[in-house]
């Protein structure tokens, strides 16, 4: 039987006054943004868990290639070259923006074929690649796994964590800059994280009042765009500036989390009942099977005789109804339930019956 809690998170403040915000936390500016980076390579140096070469013949096909690379040629008749201690891996990174040649940035290293673990090993020299096809940066040096794996001779084995992943920090060094629009244009535009026109409309009145009328406009729910210095060290400075401005960010819509394989429950602050009354209780029947035996009179023409007996019995379990009145808040919702004793699977239930009736003023998302 599973256990299940209740989280319902309410969203405390003074009346229905929103926190401020920082502008850096509610958008970001349009061309600033990291870059998907992915190589192929080998990991070398295993402890005999690397691929099993039968299986995978690209591992073989790679490791010939990079023999070439060195003028070393494997002779055709050689047969199957077990390579226990390689291993045929993807490499992906981030690139950061505005990130420079020189600097370097964290990897991670996933074995693609049938390794059975990565520790100890050392990732070659692996260019890293963009969606156009050039490369941004060069990747290399040893792996850090956090998992192991572990067998004994009868067969016997032990998994922990997942060991055919590591990471490298600062294992990338950047080789090409991503051409970035931020010096360009008289104009930047703030993207919103959650659009939303009051959001989007208090962020303009601010800019506005601090930098004169016409500066900021909002293009729709989610951009906003401003009007910005030419030469770069000013935007620079300039946008130091409106980052840290402290904004108050529109409500979002009233939302009830359902997670139907946890239990958990979390309900908006603005979630609001209509007029609904609710009564939730349980039914048990119990069915009981006796046996109840006949015996005749001693050196009687009589038989024994067996008869069922079946007792049946309902019981109900009493709870009380409760009744929501018009505009009941999160707290009173919360209490009502609590009052009745109702677990998170007897909520789920009431909520989703609220929500069809009409009652429940939020959306109801079940995850």
């Amino acid at each position: 039987m599973y256990k299940y809690f209740l989280f319902a998170v309410l969203a405390l403040g003074l009346g229905n006054t929103a926190q401020a915000e920082r502008l850096k936390d509610l958008a970001s500016i349009q061309g600033v943004r990291t870059n998907q980076l992915i190589g192929y390579g080998l990991v070398v140096g295993l402890s005999g868990s690397g691929d099993q070469t039968t299986q995978t013949p690209f591992t073989v096909q790679t490791f010939n290639n990079m023999l070439a690379e060195f003028g070393i040629r494997v002779p055709a008749g050689s047969g199957n070259i077990q390579l226990k201690n390689v291993a045929a891996v993807s490499v992906h990174a981030d690139l950061p923006p505005f990130a420079r040649p020189g600097q370097t940035i964290d990897i991670t290293v996933s074995s693609i074929g049938n390794a059975k673990s990565l520790r100890g090993g050392s990732l070659l020299m692996t260019p890293l690649k963009g969606i156009d096809g050039n490369v941004y940066a060069i990747a290399q040096g040893n792996l850090v796994v956090g998992g192991f794996d572990a067998g004994g001779a009868d067969g016997s084995r032990i998994t922990v964590n997942v060991p055919s992943a590591g990471r490298i920090p600062s294992g990338a060094t950047v080789e090409r800059a991503v051409p970035s629009a931020f010096d360009q244009g008289d104009y930047l535009t703030l993207n919103l994280n959650r659009p939303d026109f009051t959001t989007a409309k208090n962020i303009t009145d601010k800019l506005n009042d601090l930098l004169g009328p016409g500066v900021a406009m909002a293009l729709d729910a989610g951009s906003i765009r401003v009007a910005a210095p030419l030469d770069p060290s000013q935007r620079v400075n300039y946008l130091s500036v409106i980052e840290n401005l402290e904004v108050e960010a529109g409500k979002a819509v009233a939302k009830v989390i359902i997670n139907s394989r946890t239990g958990t429950i979390v309900i908006g602050q603005d979630v609001r009942v209509q007029p609904a009354a609710v009564t939730h209780g349980s039914l048990t029947v119990a069915i009981s099977e006796d046996i109840s035996v006949s015996q005749p009179e001693p050196f009687s023409q009589g038989e024994t005789v067996v008869t069922p007996r079946s007792k049946v019995s309902a019981e109900q379990e009493k709870r009380p109804m409760f009744k929501f009145a018009p505009g009941t808040t999160l707290d009173e919702i919360v209490r009502a339930v609590n009052q009745v004793g109702a677990a998170p699977s007897d909520l789920m239930a009431i909520l989703e019956a609220l929500k069809q009736a009409g009652a429940l003023q939020a959306d109801l998302i079940v995850i």
